[in-house]
């Protein structure tokens, strides 16, 4: 019983685990997008003729990847403070386990020994 809340604890920390690893990709790619967009920019200020519309779509797109950003992390926060209540659960859980299992081990002891002590 003990043994079965502690796979359902370790199988909700692993997914919440995962949900947080891509979280974190996907905050990598709002990252890269901000370096692409920034470079595109940076592109378009060098050229002979200046398309306003183009800079200030790509100032939009800039702003919008920046609350994308915060709000991500904002995201990831909260991910891993679930993780980490998880966590604290599972090892509850695996004490429960382990406090179980040597009980079992001292009752069997001394069923043994009072087998052994009536022969």
């Amino acid at each position: 019983m003990r043994e079965n809340e502690l796979e359902q604890r370790q199988m909700e920390a692993a997914k919440i685990l995962a949900a947080l690893r891509k979280q974190e990709s996907e905050l990598q790619e709002i990252f890269d997008s901000q370096d692409q967009n920034r470079e595109q920019l940076e592109t378009l200020h060098t050229l002979d003729i200046l398309d306003i519309q183009q800079i200030e779509a790509h100032k939009a797109y800039a702003l919008k990847l920046v609350t994308d950003a915060t709000n991500k992390e904002r995201i990831i926060a909260h991910t891993k403070l679930l993780l980490e209540k998880k966590q604290v659960e599972v090892r509850e859980a695996h004490k429960k386990v382990e406090v179980l299992k040597k009980l079992k081990e001292k009752q069997e002891q001394e069923y043994y020994k009072a087998f052994l002590d009536a022969e």
